[in-house]
């Protein structure tokens, strides 16, 4: 979202009345834009993504939208809005694709929270003695630009080598980003990287490309990176999420999800998780209403119940 999705105020708001939205947006304002096509806007991303946006986001939803008004030549936020639902095939469906990834926001940086990491170090050992030799399942369900998974994956190499039996799977709803992610290149000014991991992980650019830092291959082939909507069904079933995980990183994602919606993620997670499994969430995430699923282990990480 990118969990997906990542990125937002510290508290999920509760979707609110139309009564209660925003004012018009200024009256010299590009293309007509009502209350009534925000609230619009709230419900269609709602159903295609999980999040709840609430009544302050009109001016942002105006700015990030505009730019698919003028690509798509529609005059007014109504025409657009009425084309995108009535569209169908796979033009519709990469409209739609469009949409979503205007609405995301995408905060991330290497080692975010960096006491998850120095958990997740903990955390491989013990499963890794417990199962030598086994393959060992992570999934990173909104990895935005890449620093989360790969950050995931520079504390596998360091904790386990770089030839132990663990992949990750890297997942967004926002497509632009992932492929962002997949490309695994960074300004060198990228923050929350140590010397000693720029110099062990990274290749730094020489020429055309200097001031910019690529992943290096052997790091990059840990990680598989596929688009996810978590709003989808069926996670464990053909075409699904594969095998179960041993740990999810669901960091930042939930705070945009109304309860009803939380609780349908949580579920699936549950589903997809061995038993014992971990998942990681964001500092201000709190599942303590799921105890039939999830149970406190240590600084916002639970346990599957």
């Amino acid at each position: 979202m990118s969990a997906l999705l990542p990125k937002a105020p510290p508290a999920t708001p509760a979707r609110q009345p139309a009564a209660t939205a925003a004012a018009p947006l200024a009256a010299d304002q590009e293309f007509s834009f009502s209350t009534a096509d925000f609230e619009r806007v709230r419900d269609l991303i709602h159903q295609r993504a999980g999040i709840s946006l609430h009544a302050g986001k009109q001016a942002m939803v105006y700015s990030r939208l505009s730019r698919r008004l003028r690509e798509t030549s529609h005059r007014s936020f109504a025409s657009y809005l009425q084309w995108l639902q009535n569209s169908s095939g796979a033009a519709g469906e990469a409209e739609w694709q469009e949409f979503v990834n205007c609405l995301t926001t995408n905060l991330t940086a290497f080692f975010r929270e960096e006491h998850h990491f120095h958990a997740l170090v903990d955390d491989l050992k013990a499963i890794a003695g417990k199962n030598p030799g086994k393959p060992l399942r992570i999934w990173c369900s909104a990895a935005s630009t890449g620093e989360e998974p790969y950050s995931i994956a520079m504390t596998v190499t360091e904790t386990l080598g770089a030839s132990a039996p663990v992949r990750i799977l890297a997942s967004d709803i926002d497509t632009k980003v992932l492929a962002t992610a997949q490309r695994g290149v960074y300004g060198s000014d990228a923050r929350g990287l140590s010397p000693e991991r720029l110099q062990r992980h990274f290749l730094r650019g020489k020429g055309a490309n200097a001031g910019f830092l690529r992943v290096k291959p052997e790091l990059a082939k840990m990680i598989d990176f596929r688009p996810f909507n978590l709003m989808s069904r069926g996670w464990s079933g053909p075409g699904g999420l594969g095998e179960p995980f041993d740990i999810i990183f669901c960091r930042n994602v939930m705070i945009y999800f109304d309860n009803p919606t939380q609780r349908q993620v949580l579920q699936q997670m549950h589903a997809v998780l061995r038993p014992a499994g971990l998942l990681y969430v964001g500092h201000s995430e709190n599942f303590t209403d799921a105890r039939d699923l999830f149970q406190l282990r240590g600084k916002t990480i639970y346990q599957r119940v």
